[in-house]
């Protein structure tokens, strides 16, 4: 798997917010994506040294249009922590 498959789009919520005070940062990844691969990617693409990666699945809300329901797809988050000194840029004016 190619790295830039491997990273979906970066979360920007309330909660990932508060959690780049940690040195924390949270991605949308591709649902097959093992921790070593989100690690390497990380790692590839913004040029900064990984200490941690946590995943989690999360369960696709459901949704209604009229009588029909529908889901939407599941997803998978993965919080990366980086080494102290290491910061990503793109998130810095958040």
């Amino acid at each position: 798997m190619d790295v830039r498959e491997v990273i979906i789009r970066p979360v920007v919520t309330e909660k990932s917010t508060d959690l780049m005070a940690d040195n924390k940062y949270t991605f949308r990844v591709n649902i097959r994506a093992n921790k070593t691969q989100i690690k390497q990617a990380v790692e590839q693409i913004f040029k900064v040294k990984v200490r941690q990666v946590n995943t989690s699945r999360v369960h696709g809300k459901l949704r209604r249009m009229g009588r029909t329901e529908g889901r939407r797809p599941d997803w998978k988050k993965a919080i990366v922590t980086l080494e102290p000194g290491h910061t990503i840029e793109v998130f810095e004016g958040l």
